[in-house]
């Protein structure tokens, strides 16, 4: 399953974000039941942010939600946002990738 999370910083905060998030990303892309994550920003917003991660199902994904490492994480950066965040759980049809 592919989550796929937009996340809408202020102008202010981006910077703040992506120096959080290097201090992270190593314990959520290797969370138990996660087989990676990236974080790709708008080239031409760069406040706007997307989180796309692998999980092995659904229940895997739920129990990072209810993590300690989750649960830190929100409360530092929902303060942080400029819109509310949206989410999309996926399945992929097509993968082109030859990565």
């Amino acid at each position: 399953m592919i989550r796929i999370v937009k996340l809408t910083f202020t102008e202010e905060k981006i910077q703040d974000f992506l120096v959080f998030f290097d201090t992270i990303k190593t314990r959520v892309a290797t969370f138990e039941g996660c087989n990676g994550m990236r974080l790709i920003q708008d080239q031409n917003n760069p406040q706007i942010v997307f989180t796309y991660s692998d999980w092995i199902n659904n229940a895997a994904l739920e129990n990072y939600r209810v993590s300690e490492t989750f649960q830190t994480t929100w409360k530092t950066i929902k303060p942080w946002f400029k819109e509310k965040a949206e989410a999309w759980s996926t399945e992929i049809y097509f993968d082109g990738f030859t990565i």
